[in-house]
């Protein structure tokens, strides 16, 4: 069985996509003894970048015009879409890859959908996992952009070097009531379709929520209009990407988002024996007998 992880490892090193995408579904289903291949991955010094915002802001188109430049510079991309999954079949229900269809064969890109699984936060229960087989393969850029719920996507934060929080001028009305944890998680903003009417507007009350007078996030966070389906701003917004990674270094916040990872993987681990198809049928059970209380149920089982 080691040998097996072994060899997954360096074929993946050796850039063999089909290795990496077999070690990815490997390690979405838990088969015994994922955790060597994960023990055995070496540090790699490949940064994430994190696609966030509300339902209907273009994330996809973006990333895909991101893609665009990235490989046109040479680089090698990896791109992980989160998508929203049923609640009784825990699959994917958009499949990002078709809306990138033009880099699905490309030698320099690979693209993955991985359904959210009902996770709380938006992002994938392996994500951490995932994220750092990618690093092993060494790809220079890694994006992943996560299922748009709006203001409960702060997971992404500690998982992503650069988070990018992508709206639209239409948003404006949910700025002023928008939770300070989404405002204060974007290391840059982009207004996407600013071609349309108030953009500028929305802009100028963008950067009013975000001067000091009213937020904590006293650095200057860039704020970039684009219209991602005419390729226009995109080469700006990469460039400010760029940039941020290139400033990001060992801090103390850098340990704490790994403290963060650490908390969630041994979290992951704890509650691994817990099924939930066998807990449903318990509190269908319970429920039978009639004055169901949830706490109770819960109190009971441990």
């Amino acid at each position: 069985m080691n040998y097996m992880w072994q060899e997954l490892l360096q074929q993946m090193q050796d850039g063999d996509l089909k290795a990496l995408a077999r070690s990815i579904s490997l390690i979405e289903n838990e088969i015994p003894g994922y955790e060597k291949l994960l023990e055995s991955l070496p540090s790699a010094p490949a940064r994430i970048i994190g696609i966030t915002g509300p339902p209907g802001a273009g994330k996809s188109t973006l990333v895909d015009s991101l893609i665009g430049l990235l490989v046109n510079a040479g680089k090698k991309v990896a791109v992980l879409c989160i998508d929203p999954s049923s609640p009784f079949n825990l699959g994917a229900v958009l499949g990002d890859r078709i809306r990138m269809s033009n880099w699905f064969t490309h030698p320099n890109v690979f693209i993955r959908s991985l359904a959210t699984r009902g996770s709380v936060g938006g992002l994938h229960p392996k994500i951490i996992e995932i994220t750092d087989l990618l690093k092993a393969f060494r790809f220079d850029h890694i994006i992943v952009e996560t299922v748009g719920v709006g203001q409960t996507e702060i997971e992404i934060a500690g998982l992503a070097d650069v988070t990018v929080v992508v709206m639209v001028p239409e948003s404006g009305d949910e700025v002023q009531t928008m939770k300070a944890g989404l405002m204060e998680i974007a290391d840059v903003f982009v207004v996407n379709k600013s071609d349309r009417p108030d953009a500028d507007l929305f802009v100028k009350n963008l950067q009013l929520m975000l001067a000091p007078t009213f937020s904590k996030h006293y650095n200057e966070v860039p704020i970039v209009k684009t219209v991602a389906s005419k390729q226009e701003g995109s080469k700006e917004l990469l460039d400010i990407i760029l940039h941020q990674l290139q400033k990001a270094h060992l801090s103390d916040k850098t340990f704490w988002l790994l403290a963060e990872r650490a908390f969630y993987l041994i979290q992951q681990k704890r509650m691994k024996e817990i099924d939930k198809a066998l807990l449903k049928k318990e509190i269908e059970l319970a429920y039978q007998k009639g004055n169901f209380n949830l706490y109770r149920f819960i109190a009971g089982l441990s």
